[in-house]
């Protein structure tokens, strides 16, 4: 009886070793691969408890399913026009296929070697596709990095996922750098655009002002033609008007000169206006009196005769 305890406890170190030894875990950022005597006989994906032979029958190969960014090294290649840059480009891959990569690419050293092998040489590949203004340009619409990155992108997926069991996420170029040489073309080039679109803009102003210039000269014209139709109009009304007030005049000046003095002082008085003047002043004085008029005009022999009469009286 004394014995039974140490059984038991001997017993479930067994098991708990067994179980150690037959068991192992996939996390959730993790894909295992299981061989068998150095054969693949299986590949985990998904996260879960696992059984299998102890080692060293079964050995646990154990990946990081996480996608991993990996950046190329700095290298000068070439233009499709021949203009040498410096590019600096990055990948974000993960493993998708634990046995492919575990075949093709067995360790750490290897998986590096790998990536920079593949990125260097697609990289060379998509650049010398395209010209150099469209990585740098002063006109937005002919920059075409987003395609130069797609271009790259599709290349390394199909060299990387069926081969070596590698998905290839995303490709980007981090940096881009030229030398000495082409910057100083390229900055000529820049001040070359810009002068001429300059120029451009210049002779559209020129053209613009000239045309402003030439239509307001027109309507000038115009306007000076209406007013001077206008000037002769009202000429015309003041030559009528004044040679009525001519005749008048002529007719009756005491009475062509009262009209007148009532005509100005109507003026005057029509917006309440605070005028000071003596009293004897023209027009002011028909503010007294009114003057008395006589017409300049011959009367006849019975007008004569009726004005004595009444004096008479």
């Amino acid at each position: 009886m004394r014995r039974l305890p140490k059984l038991i406890l001997v017993t479930a170190i067994v098991v708990l070793l067994g179980f150690k030894l037959c068991s192992y875990q996939v996390r959730e950022t993790e894909s295992a691969l299981i061989t068998r005597f150095g054969k693949p006989i299986a590949e985990k994906t998904e996260p879960g408890l696992y059984f299998k032979l102890p080692t060293p029958f079964d050995v646990v190969h154990k990946f990081d399913s996480r996608l991993q960014v990996f950046e190329g090294q700095q290298e000068e290649t070439t233009t499709k026009g021949g203009e040498p840059v410096i590019i600096t480009p990055y990948m974000i891959w993960k493993i998708s296929q634990p046995q492919l990569f575990f075949e093709r690419v067995s360790t750490d050293v290897e998986v590096q070697k790998f990536l920079l092998s593949q990125l260097r040489n697609h990289a060379n590949a998509v650049v010398g596709k395209h010209y150099f203004s469209e990585f740098v340009n002063t006109d937005p619409d002919k920059i075409k990095f987003d395609q130069i990155e797609n271009e790259l992108l599709q290349a390394l997926k199909e060299s990387t996922e069926d081969e070596y069991g590698i998905t290839v996420d995303s490709v980007g170029i981090k940096k881009l750098e030229l030398n000495e040489e082409v910057t100083q073309a390229v900055f000529e080039r820049m001040r070359a655009d810009r002068q001429r679109k300059k120029e451009d803009i210049l002779g559209e102003g020129r053209s613009t002002a000239t045309r402003i210039r030439t239509d307001a000269d027109k309507k000038k014209q115009q306007l000076l033609a209406a007013v001077e139709s206008r000037v002769i109009a009202i000429k015309g009304e003041g030559d009528a008007g004044a040679a009525k007030y001519y005749k008048m005049l002529q007719d009756d000046p005491e009475l062509a000169m009262y009209l007148r003095d009532l005509e100005a002082l109507a003026k005057i008085l029509e917006n309440r206006s605070t005028v000071v003047l003596g009293a004897e002043t023209d027009p002011m004085k028909l503010l007294r009196e009114v003057p008395e008029l006589e017409s300049s005009k011959p009367k006849d022999s019975k007008a004569s005769q009726q004005d004595s009469e009444n004096k008479e009286k």
